[in-house]
């Protein structure tokens, strides 16, 4: 990958959007040059995928929450378990397993805290072995980003 590369990539994840005239003008490049480009980054997995990033205030979605999850046993069964289950939860946005206190943090959004409770009872704590749970509601928004620095 080289700097004309990177600087494609840039500008892409700012607006996926651009045509390729558009960013063969600001690269300097033919329009061919820009899609073999793209194409090349994409065959390489570079280029995961193409999205559209909702507002979620304007979907009814801007209640944010950390949930942190603790485990009752970290078997590779149990742990393969869990992770296929919790993949099955349209609520969750993100899930890590992390090391620490606890096993894994997801990124919950939703309506208001009304929906998360109830999502809280009727689906993730109906999930086997889980421990424990800690919540921690999101105040304000600082930075969201889902652009790389290359």
């Amino acid at each position: 990958m080289d700097a004309i590369d990177k600087k494609l990539l840039r500008l892409l994840q700012e607006d996926t959007k651009s045509t390729t005239a558009a960013l063969s003008h600001k690269l300097n490049l033919s329009v061919t040059a820009v899609y073999e480009r793209i194409k090349k980054l994409e065959r390489e997995g570079i280029i995961d995928k193409y999205v559209a990033i909702l507002n979620r205030d304007k979907i009814n979605k801007g209640f944010v929450v950390f949930c942190h999850l603790k485990l009752l046993q970290h078997t590779q069964e149990l742990i393969t378990k869990f992770e296929k289950e919790v993949i099955k939860l349209d609520e969750v946005l993100e899930c890590y397993h992390v090391s620490g206190d606890y096993d894994y943090i997801l990124k919950v959004c939703l309506k208001d805290m009304d929906e998360y409770r109830d999502f809280l009872v009727k689906k993730l704590t109906t999930l086997q072995h889980i421990g424990s749970t800690h919540s921690t509601f999101m105040i304000g928004e600082v930075k969201n980003t889902t652009a790389y620095f290359i």
